[in-house]
Formats: C-alpha cells, sequence, structure tokens
C-alpha cells in the first residue's frame, strides 16, 4: 500500500526546476519565493546584529566568487564540477551561505563540514570530497590548518568567515589568512564572471552538496545532493506549512538559526526553506542558554526549530529561563530525534500558548519527508507526508503494509530523495532501491502510520532498525567508534550501542573484552585510558559518554555480524530492574 499527503496539503505550485542552480531559484521570483519588498533580511546575527538583505547578498556572492575565481583559477564553465569544491567548516554565520553559493557561481559543488570535527575526521571529508579550497572560522582555525595541511591544501587557500566572539589571541593568529569580507572587497573590482551555461535536467543530475552521513558502517559517506532535490524540498516545506500559517495569518516570521547549516536540518529546513518564504533567521553560532533566550526576546523569535535536548535544557533551567520574556514564541518544531509525549506536556504546562510540531528527515532525503502542520498537531507523530511524497511501509514479514498502526521499515519516494553516495555503489545500491513503480530509499527506520485525532495520517517512528546512534542531532555510527577501539592496546574486542541520555538523546556506550595483558589491572583505570582514547581522537558527541563495560564476550551472529540489539536489550532490562523510567 502506497501512502500520500493527506487531502488538506496543497499540491506543489510548479514542478521542481531541474535547470537553475540552488542559488538563482533562491534569488528569483520566478519560482514562487516571497517578493522580494516584502520579504525580511533573511539573516541577521543573534550576537551583533549585523544584516544583509536579499540584493545585498545576492552581490556578496557574486563579488566572492569573482575572488575566488582568481584566486584558484577558476571559470564557471570550464572544468567539471569535482574541479571546484568547497570546504565549509565553520560555525553559523550570516555570511555562510554567502560561501556555499560561490561555488554554485562555478558550477561547483559545496561540501559543509560539522563544526565538532576533529582533525582527523575533517581530513577524511577534505580527502573524499577532493576539496580545493576551505571557509572557517577563527575558533576552528587550528584544526582546519592540521585538516588542510596533511591533505596538501596549501594555507593561502584557507579563508575566514567572521564569527563573533572569537578570543582577541585567536583574532590575531588568524591575521595572515584571507577573509571572506577581503575577498568580497577584492572581487568588487574585478570584472564579471561569465553567466553559466547549463543543459536542460543538469540541476537534477549535479551535486551541488556533499553532505556527509554516517552509515551503518565506517566513517561518515558523502551524500550527493542536487540542486534541485534541495529547490524540491525547499517548496516541498514551504507548500506544506503555507497552510497552517495561513490559518495564523503569518506572510514571514523570525525564526532562530541556532542549529548547524553544516547538518541537513539547519541547511535546508531553517536557512534555504526559512528565508524563501521571506522569513528572518536570526544566526547564532552555538548554543549557550543565556545568548539563546536572549535572543528569542530582542528579536521576538516567533519559531524556535530546535532538537530534543535542547528542549530538555528548557525544562531543566525554569530558574533562568523566567528571567526572559519568551511570549512572541509561538511554535515549537523539533526534529533529528523524536521528542516525547511526556517532555511536550511538561514544556506545554510551562508555555501553555506555545504550538509544538515535530518532523521526519534524512540527509539522504534532503530533508523533511513529513511534518507537522500548525493546524494539526499529534504530540506522539512526526507529522504527515509532504507535497510530492509517496511512503510505503514494509512489514518484518517482507510484505508491503496496508493497515494502519502496524510497524515495519518506511521507504520514500521523493524528488527530494538524493543521488546516492559518492564512490560508493554497494551502500548506494543497498539504500537507493528501484521497484515496479520507481526509485525508492529505504530508511532504515521502524515507522508505522495512525490516524490522528483529526483523521489524518500520521507518520509515529518507532525505532531505528539501522544502528545509528544520534547525539544531540549527530549520527554516529557504532562501527566507527568499534573500529577506533579495536587501535587501543587494552580492546580486545568491542561493541557500541545507544543509551537514552537527557541532555543528548542518546550517547554511545561501549561493551569492552578486555585484552589478557589488562586483564589485572584496575578496571577503572583502564576505562579511563580506553576513553581518552577517544577523546583525543574524535568530536565530543563521540564519546563514551553512556559509559565503558567490560564483558567476557561479544554476542556475535554465525556470521560474525556484532548482535547490538542483544546488547540493547540487556541494557534496557537492567534500566527496568533498576526503576529507570529508561
Amino acid at each position: 500500500m502506497v501512502f500520500h499527503p493527506p487531502a488538506w496539503v496543497p499540491q506543489l505550485p510548479i514542478d521542481p526546476p531541474d535547470s537553475v542552480t540552488i542559488e538563482q531559484f533562491m534569488t528569483s521570483e520566478a519560482f514562487g519565493r516571497q517578493p522580494f519588498p516584502k520579504s525580511r533580511n533573511p539573516f541577521t546575527c543573534g550576537l551583533t546584529g549585523k544584516t544583509y538583505s536579499w540584493p545585498e547578498m545576492t552581490q556578496r556572492v557574486d563579488y566572492l566568487a569573482r575572488a575566488m575565481g582568481k584566486r584558484l583559477g577558476w571559470q564557471p564553465n570550464e572544468g567539471t564540477p569535482w574541479d571546484k569544491v568547497i570546504n565549509i567548516f565553520s560555525l553559523n554565520s550570516v555570511d555562510y551561505l554567502t560561501a556555499l553559493y560561490a561555488a554554485h557561481r562555478f558550477s561547483g559543488i559545496s561540501t559543509p563540514a560539522n563544526a565538532a570535527y576533529s582533525a582527523l575526521e575533517l581530513q577524511h571529508q577534505l580527502t573524499t570530497s577532493g576539496a580545493q579550497a576551505v571557509f572557517t572560522c577563527v575558533a576552528l582555525l587550528d584544526t582546519t590548518l592540521k585538516a588542510t595541511r596533511a591533505v596538501g591544501i596549501p594555507d593561502e587557500k584557507v579563508y575566514i568567515i567572521d564569527v563573533p566572539g572569537a578570543p582577541e589571541a585567536a583574532q590575531k593568529a588568524a591575521a595572515p589568512y584571507a577573509t571572506l569580507d577581503q575577498l568580497i572587497a577584492e572581487g568588487s573590482k574585478l570584472p564579471a564572471l561569465e553567466p553559466l551555461k547549463w543543459t536542460k535536467g543538469q540541476g537534477a543530475r549535479q551535486p551541488a552538496f556533499l553532505c556527509y552521513s554516517s552509515g551503518t558502517s565506517g566513517l561518515p559517506k558523502a551524500v550527493m545532493i542536487s540542486h534541485r532535490n534541495v529547490i524540491a524540498n525547499v517548496l516541498q516545506i514551504g507548500t506544506y506549512e503555507s497552510h497552517g500559517r495561513k490559518n495564523k495569518g503569518i506572510e514571514t516570521q523570525v525564526e532562530i538559526g541556532l542549529l548547524p547549516f553544516s547538518h541537513i536540518y539547519g541547511l535546508v529546513v531553517i536557512a534555504h526553506a526559512g528565508s524563501f518564504r521571506g522569513d528572518e533567521i536570526v544566526v547564532l553560532p552555538k548554543f549557550e542558554l543565556e545568548t539563546f533566550l536572549a535572543a528569542i526576546q530582542k528579536y521576538r523569535i516567533q519559531q524556535l526549530r530546535v532538537v530534543p535536548p535542547i528542549v530538555i535544557r528548557l525544562l531543566r533551567t525554569q530558574d533562568v529561563c523566567s528571567k526572559f520574556d519568551l511570549s512572541s514564541v509561538r511554535f515549537m518544531y523539533t526534529g533529528a530525534a523524536p521528542t516525547g509525549e511526556e517532555t511536550l506536556n511538561d514544556l506545554r504546562a510551562i508555555y501553555p500558548t506555545w504550538s509544538f510540531g515535530q518532523g521526519y528527515g534524512m540527509t539522504e532525503t534532503s530533508t523533511v519527508v513529513c511534518s507537522t502542520s500548525e493546524h494539526d498537531t499529534y504530540d506522539r507523530s512526526s507529522g504527515s507526508l509532504v507535497p510530492g511524497t509517496k511512503a510505503k511501509i514494509i512489514g518484518f514479514d517482507g510484505q508491503e503494509v496496508t493497515k494502519y498502526d502496524t510497524p515495519g521499515e518506511l521507504l520514500v519516494q521523493s524528488p527530494s530523495v538524493t543521488l546516492g553516495y559518492l564512490n560508493n555503489e554497494k551502500a548506494t545500491n543497498e539504500t537507493f532501491v528501484f521497484h515496479d513503480d520507481g526509485r525508492w530509499i529505504r530508511t532504515g527506520d521502524e515507522v508505522i502510520v495512525t490516524l490522528a485525532p483529526s483523521g489524518s495520517e500520521h507518520i509515529v517512528v518507532v525505532d531505528r532498525i539501522k544502528e545509528l546512534i544520534k547525539v544531540k542531532g549527530h549520527q554516529v555510527a557504532p562501527a566507527e567508534l568499534e573500529a577506533h577501539l579495536l587501535t587501543h592496546p587494552a580492546v580486545s574486542d568491542t561493541a557500541v550501542i545507544q543509551v537514552p541520555d537527557d541532555n543528548a538523546g542518546e550517547v554511545p556506550k561501549a561493551f569492552v573484552v578486555l585484552a589478557p595483558a589488562y586483564a589485572s589491572k584496575p578496571a577503572e583505570e583502564v576505562a579511563r585510558q580506553i576513553a581518552k582514547h577517544v577523546e583525543e581522537h574524535k568530536a565530543p558527541y563521540k564519546w563514551l559518554k553512556g559509559g565503558i563495560e567490560f564483558i567476557d564476550i561479544i554476542p556475535k551472529s554465525p556470521s560474525g555480524k556484532i548482535l547490538r540489539r542483544l546488547l540493547r536489550d540487556q541494557e534496557k532490562a537492567k534500566a527496568r530492574k533498576s526503576g529507570s523510567k529508561l
């Protein structure tokens, strides 16, 4: 049985164009965006108030591209997209998209990197993407240089995006490096670039972004996201949410731009879909409670797009939150991981005028598959399918589910479903599958379709079939941590699972079989050494904050596959025995 959006969901106003860049789509009124005279400034710094109008931002992209063309020897209609790849490794900034779009002016590719990456993790992305230049910020310059020098990117191809708040010493250390503003000033004196000459359908075939997603094994994989993929999801999100916003009398609004623009949620849902509708995105480089609350109060923010750990933080810091005026907030929307009904009820008791909704998506669907409309909220669900999307549920018997409330794996068909994984045909063929009715993506997530009190079909995410751990919305592959742990001399065998955490949603926990030489040493001391081994090489969200437990044997199948579900079940049983709600 194929599921479709509810009857109330409007049809897409146009077929997502396939022959324009994302920037051309975002900066032209021909495709249905909010007219510029009615649009707010797209990005405003929540710390300094610095902001640019749409025309100013477009001009900045143009000048930046001119300077980069001269420095890097690039021409818009020469070479392949893979010859012109730019990496952005920075905290959020009002110029984040300026840097992203500069590559698109050359028919090139942008690859945003997680600002929490270690130098080795960034090095992996630079190598696999083939990046030729990097935009970073002062706070991340040291990490950037370790990675760029390791892969042979010259220092003169490392550029600085302005992100407020860096210490003075760090700013001095960054002085030799060209800033984005300096490049824009340089480009303003250079001749205009030749316009792109694209063939029909090029935007559907050609990657715009390489966004990295952890599969069930190994290091993060590069997801090839085409221009049309992002364009389609921007139209899907805007069309879907227009119904609820119209009922509320909302034409444009102010929303928070806190979630990392390197993450597909922040990149597409907030930075692109929000600004396409004429909204103003108040940009914050990272989450700090009082800065977050102050921005809501100062800019009268109406919509909060956040992740569950931030919701928990608001609940547990009412002594601080109560000092700020949050009355402007109308709608809190969470994604990246489910938010529990109890949590939403607790929050509703404090903020009775707020509405709450959730959504579901993945990097490989760039981004939203289903979402909550303000007029049809249902706490236990992740909302309804967005326009242009179809879904199937394959039950555990291998057959298509035909009844409500029957669990199975979610398969999705949508114009936002991406091209596949870069240089990884095996993973692409396993994830993106063809049936008689076209190409579908296997999400690896267990869901049910249920009827909400409104009578509309809603999707409820039950559990992940795949092994990913989601820490504050970041994906962590157990196999990556297992491979790293096995490089420590104390570790003979290991398995990593997710355990619940009030602050992060989930955190990794390692089960370790000790090497014989370490079996007689104090367990606490060995555990500290192993934890330090991870902390020295991995981003903080990958640290073993769920703990390390020593066991005699790792459960495995006859073929050698680690049976992580058994370990998770054991963990849940221990939690129940201890009386924990988890």
